[in-house]
């Protein structure tokens, strides 16, 4: 299949184009080739440019998967500017078409940013005449592993092409999850676990690993968000936060509250999960996490990591190396997945679990 790669292009959260810079420059340096990596402040997006046959290299072995910072990795094309307002479908159709001759389906997408969001309703206006227009000029092709279009509007009259690759891209359209907030549940923070669980497991982990009847550890759980997610599955939760957990959770029959110090509490005999929410320094959160792996009292945690505002790639990186460093002293292999979610905010949510127990995703073995 022909394609005329320009670059990397990735989207993230408005306020992190330096965080996803500095790891994107860095996953292709452990791959061996050098990106010079472009960034705005609060854009939403960021751009990685390198030699064609560097970047023909870096498709097989770069996956949206393996990065924390990216809510979507696509490969760029031409950035049409200057577009006129009577005829904005031609000169896209024309950069899409240059480069690559066949595309499974399109996506028009925009900057998650409030300077963009006046552009949402033109494009959704544009999308019906895009994709007529592509359609004949035969830009689609039945092959399922064919990639898909994306064409990001940054102004009305500017457009970047791109594609993306199956298995190697979020599915969501601008990378962010449309998950709805259930009535019942007793806090928005509901909405991280969920997204953790939808973007930090496959589905097939899913099913396997969130079974009714499985036993679970909720560290600093009140009022109880994310102990909605896991009672929602029928899994049975010790809730332990020394504040007040939502009634309602109590009477389920499925949690038992306990009002303790998460950083002491141990469980009395082993649990399937452990997850934990609470604000304190990451590091240290990072070490508690890991010592309930490394101990064997739990096989499988999420957990959230409450980056500084300053350095926070770098924490990030040490909160890592001490889980790994932690791990490997009792000669424990794991696999560590991290990302930021939609529904986080100065933080990152992580999977760490025993191999062999969850398969598949990011995996990062020590």
């Amino acid at each position: 299949m022909k394609t005329n790669l320009h670059g990397l292009l990735l989207y993230c959260r408005p306020g992190f184009e330096r965080e996803c810079a500095q790891e994107i420059a860095d996953r292709c340096g452990e791959a061996g080739h050098l990106v010079e990596v472009q960034a705005e402040a609060n854009s939403g997006w960021v751009e990685a440019r390198a030699e064609g046959g560097a970047l023909w290299a870096l498709t097989r072995v770069l996956r949206w998967q393996d990065l924390c910072f990216a809510r979507q990795l696509l490969w760029s094309g031409r950035t049409v500017e200057g577009m006129s307002p009577g005829d904005r479908v031609t000169p896209v159709v024309e950069a899409a078409r240059a480069l690559c001759d066949g595309y499974s389906d399109f996506l028009i997408e925009t900057p998650d940013t409030d300077g963009a969001k006046s552009l949402s309703s033109m494009t959704k206006k544009l999308e019906p005449h895009m994709g007529e227009a592509l359609e004949q000029a035969g830009a689609f092709t039945d092959d399922p592993s064919a990639p898909r279009l994306h064409v990001l509007f940054t102004a009305a009259d500017r457009a970047t092409v791109a594609l993306s690759w199956p298995n190697r891209r979020s599915e969501w359209l601008n990378g962010i999850p449309r998950l709805r907030m259930p009535r019942e549940a007793p806090s928005r923070s509901t909405l991280k676990l969920a997204e953790a669980f939808h973007t930090l497991l496959s589905e097939d982990e899913q099913e396997r690993l969130l079974k009714p009847g499985m036993t679970a550890v909720d560290l600093g759980a009140a009022p109880g968000g994310w102990t909605w997610q896991l009672v929602s599955r029928h899994i049975h939760v010790t809730a332990v936060d020394n504040g007040r957990m939502n009634p309602e959770l109590l009477e389920s029959g499925l949690v038992i509250h306990k009002r303790e110090d998460g950083f002491r509490f141990v469980p009395r005999k082993p649990v399937d999960w452990l997850v934990c929410d609470m604000v304190e320094q990451p590091r240290r959160v990072a070490a508690l996490v890991a010592r309930w792996i490394a101990q064997g009292l739990c096989q499988h945690a999420i957990f959230n990591l409450k980056l500084p505002m300053k350095r926070r790639y770098d924490e990030l990186q040490l909160c890592t190396d001490l889980i790994g460093e932690a791990l490997a002293s009792v000669d424990k292999k794991h696999e560590l997945r991290c990302r930021q979610l939609y529904h986080d905010r100065e933080e990152v949510t992580c999977y760490l679990g025993v191999p062999g127990k969850a398969g598949g995703g990011r995996k990062r073995k020590r």
